[in-house]
């Protein structure tokens, strides 16, 4: 499927990505798009995510309650193993 937008170019060569564009590739506010030039057409695109884009993702994780939750897990199964 090809959906073609035609954006107004602003002073300093700004331009608005409609939100369903936005929707689409999950561009957020403060977020990053790459600018692709091939021949004479321009693609835009989402960039690859980097180690640096995922530093602090896990921010919300309660990783010592995780590790405990795992480990009981483990624990259980070998229980099960050895009986």
């Amino acid at each position: 499927m090809k959906n073609v937008y035609r954006l107004k170019v602003y002073k300093k060569g700004i331009i608005v990505i409609p939100k369903e564009v936005r929707d689409l590739l999950q561009i957020s506010e403060d977020g990053e798009v790459e600018l692709v030039i091939e021949g004479k057409e321009v693609k835009l695109r989402r960039p690859n995510l980097t180690l640096g884009d995922l530093f602090g993702i896990d921010k919300d994780i309660d990783w010592e309650k995780e590790l405990e939750e795992l480990r009981r897990k483990e624990v259980e199964n070998e229980e099960r193993y050895i009986s």
